[in-house]
């Protein structure tokens, strides 16, 4: 079954707000068995609006529509609709009485532009009358639109809730199963990943797509089922062949984080981190505190940019700053030692680096950064040249850190 997907907003065409509903529906659609055709961004014009939808009318078994449903001026598109459909606006009863009700609560004004939202092309359905949210159903030609708000959080509220439960009772035969995996993947660059994957000689019915997403690349595995080709077996065995060719290097799959799979392993192995961070400015500490639950195992962290900070928080001496600098293999041994045994946690991290865009010499360029490990039973240091501006740098160096961390957790 082939969706079309519109979306509709001079916001988007002008790039003044990027367009994450179409993504969003792209991705929960195709995950649930429907084919993609195509994907419009188009702007607030009645005409653009209608030439599109009769396109989409015209090749698609199904089309869902974003945006225009609200109650300014510049939302056109029941009135586009109306007029390409031939279907003459009328007040949703039931949508008004509500609006009414909830007017009369806030209001003695008897007349607002809320009322407009109750005007919908003849035939439709709303979603959900109750939810306060624009959207609605409309079979046209035997065939389903569904209009959803162009505000993220309702349109994917109302995707998940109802757009999906009635589509998939809408020619349930023309659904295929699709069995779907990301693989995240750090530490590997693109090249290699695809030279890996090539080598593996997968069988046609398996798609696969790269996706650099910095400083990782995600490698996403389809397979959609037909009637000879036993997905769910080709699927189960293509992962195992991905996952043993790319080996470590595979952190997680789907929505796994860094942090969260971190996280994970230091509560099942019952062990507590603490940080010192220089160059990163606490993004490590705010990485890890972005999972709930992060204080069972994170104690704290201590941002020292300055030498003083390392000298009088970390212990750090004065003497290794002075001989090594503050960049360098001893200083950041020192940091992570000392974070460790101030705070008492069983593991200590530290990085010192420079992130540039000044600050670099030919001994130590913009880029270099040292990350630190400490524990109860050794101390280790990599050294890492990374390239890229101040703020690649930061991230590569964060998600470095904390897969020194994983790779650690995994080698216990």
């Amino acid at each position: 079954m082939k969706v079309e997907i519109i979306a509709i907003g001079d916001e988007l065409t002008s790039g003044r707000i990027l367009n994450t509903t179409s993504s969003f529906a792209a991705r929960h659609l195709y995950e649930a068995g429907y084919d993609i055709y195509a994907m419009n961004t188009i702007g607030d014009s009645p005409i653009l609006i209608g030439e599109a939808l009769k396109q989409a009318l015209s090749r698609a078994d199904a089309v869902l529509v974003t945006g225009g449903l609200g109650t300014t001026d510049d939302d056109l598109t029941n009135e586009a609709v109306s007029k390409a459909l031939n279907r003459p606006t009328m007040p949703n009863l039931e949508i008004l009485a509500n609006i009414r009700t909830h007017l009369d609560e806030i209001t003695a004004n008897p007349v607002s532009p809320l009322e407009k939202l109750a005007w919908l092309p003849s035939g439709a359905e709303a979603l959900n009358p109750q939810s306060r949210m624009a959207g609605y159903q409309l079979i046209h030609d035997n065939k389903p639109i569904f209009f959803l708000p162009g505000v993220p959080s309702q349109m994917r509220h109302l995707l998940i809730e109802d757009v999906l439960p009635k589509l998939s009772t809408w020619h349930e035969d023309h659904r295929l199963t699709t069995y779907h995996r990301i693989f995240r993947i750090f530490n590997l660059p693109e090249s290699e990943v695809n030279r890996h994957i090539t080598s593996l000689d997968l069988s046609p019915d398996v798609h696969i797509g790269y996706y650099p997403v910095f400083p990782e690349v995600h490698l996403s595995l389809t397979v959609r089922d037909k009637k000879d080709n036993n997905a769910k077996r080709l699927f189960k065995s293509s992962c195992k062949a991905i996952t043993t060719v790319l080996g470590d290097s595979i952190y997680g799959i789907n929505r796994d984080s860094m942090e969260k799979v971190v996280g994970n392993l230091l509560i099942g192995q019952s062990l507590t981190l603490s940080i010192a961070e220089s160059c990163t400015g606490g993004l490590i500490c705010s990485k890890i505190t972005d999972t709930p639950g992060s204080s069972e195992y994170l104690l704290g962290g201590v941002v020292s940019y300055s030498n003083f900070l390392k000298s009088e928080y970390l212990g750090v001496s004065n003497d290794l700053l002075n001989k090594h600098g503050a960049v360098s293999r001893e200083v950041a041994e020192a940091m992570a030692v000392g974070v460790r045994v101030r705070s008492k946690s069983d593991i200590g991290l530290s990085v010192t680096g420079i992130a540039g865009p000044s600050g670099g010499s030919d001994e130590k360029p913009v880029g270099t950064v040292y990350i630190a490990i400490a524990t109860t039973e050794e101390n280790w240091v990599t050294k890492f040249l990374f390239a890229g501006n101040r703020k690649q740098i930061r991230e590569i160096t964060a998600q470095s850190s904390l897969d020194l961390i994983r790779k650690y957790l995994l080698s216990r």
